[in-house]
C-alpha cells in the first residue's frame, strides 16, 4: 500500500533508531452510537499487516460509547464564570477558558480543589511552569473536548469525555478484528496514551513518540485513525 500523510505531515519517522511509516486513515464522519469494531473493520483491517500499530484518535471511541455531557445539562455557576476569564487560551482545543469546561471541572473535583488548582496554577505559570491546573484537576478534565462548533456544528452541543476503560477497549478491538492498537488523546501539542492493547509490544514513551508530531491533524481532515509500520 501506499502511505500518505496529511499535507503539514511527514510519511517517516526516527524512534530508538528505527524508521517507521504512519498512514493517515480517512473515515466517514464518525457519530454518536456507532461501533468502533466495525470501523477498524471498514477503514483499517484490509491494510493491516502483522506487527502494525494502530493510533485511534480518543474521541471517536467517546463518541461510539455515547460518553458525553450535554451542554444543557452543565449548570454553569458564578465560580465557573468567573475563574474562566483567567484562564490561558489555547489553539489545541477547548480549555477552561470555556465557563463550561469550567464548570465542569468543578462537577468532577468540587469547587475547593479546582479554586486550589487556579491558584496553583496562576503562581507556578510566573515562575514559567505551565499546565499545572490539569495536574491537578486531571486528565477527566484536560481531556474533554466539544462544547463549540467552530469545525463540526453539533459538537456546539456537548463534550466529549475520555473513553471509558481504554484498555479494556483495545483488548477487545483486537479480540474482534486482531488489530493491535492504541487510543491517543493528541494535538499538535502534546500527546497522551490513554489505553492499548496488553500485547502491542511498545513501551508507553515509544509509542507516544511514534505519534508526537500528531500525524492524525486537527480539524476536519477526517483522519482519527493512524496506521503505524516499521518500514523495511
Amino acid at each position: 500500500m501506499e502511505f500518505k500523510a496529511l499535507d503539514n505531515k511527514k510519511v517517516e519517522i526516527e524512534v530508538g533508531g528505527e524508521k517507521y511509516l504512519r498512514h493517515a486513515v480517512k473515515t466517514h464522519y464518525i457519530q454518536l452510537g456507532e461501533d468502533y469494531n466495525k470501523i477498524i473493520e471498514n477503514y483499517v483491517k484490509d491494510i493491516y499487516e502483522e506487527g502494525d500499530i494502530v493510533s485511534i484518535s480518543e474521541k471517536i471511541i467517546s463518541l461510539c460509547q455515547k460518553n458525553i455531557v450535554y451542554k444543557k445539562d452543565v449548570k454553569v455557576s458564578g465560580l465557573a464564570k468567573f475563574l474562566s476569564k483567567f484562564a490561558m487560551k489555547t489553539t489545541a482545543g477547548i480549555g477552561v477558558d470555556s465557563p463550561y469546561k469550567m464548570q465542569f471541572a468543578i462537577d468532577i473535583n468540587g469547587p475547593l480543589k479546582v479554586l486550589w488548582a487556579a491558584i496553583a496554577g496562576g503562581v507556578c505559570k510566573l515562575f514559567g511552569k505551565r499546565g499545572v491546573f490539569y495536574e491537578i484537576v486531571g486528565q477527566e478534565v484536560s481531556g474533554l473536548d466539544g462544547f463549540y462548533g467552530d469545525v463540526f456544528s453539533d459538537y456546539a452541543e456537548f463534550g466529549i469525555r475520555i473513553p471509558r476503560e481504554p484498555d479494556k477497549v483495545c483488548n477487545e478491538i483486537y479480540e474482534k478484528t486482531g488489530v493491535k492498537c492504541m487510543i491517543v488523546d493528541a494535538n499538535d501539542y502534546n500527546v497522551e496514551i490513554l489505553g492499548k492493547t496488553d500485547n502491542i509490544g511498545y513501551d508507553t514513551e515509544t509509542l507516544r513518540a511514534l505519534i508526537k508530531d500528531n500525524p492524525a491533524g486537527q480539524t476536519k481532515t477526517l483522519t482519527p485513525i493512524v496506521l503505524i509500520r516499521k518500514a523495511k
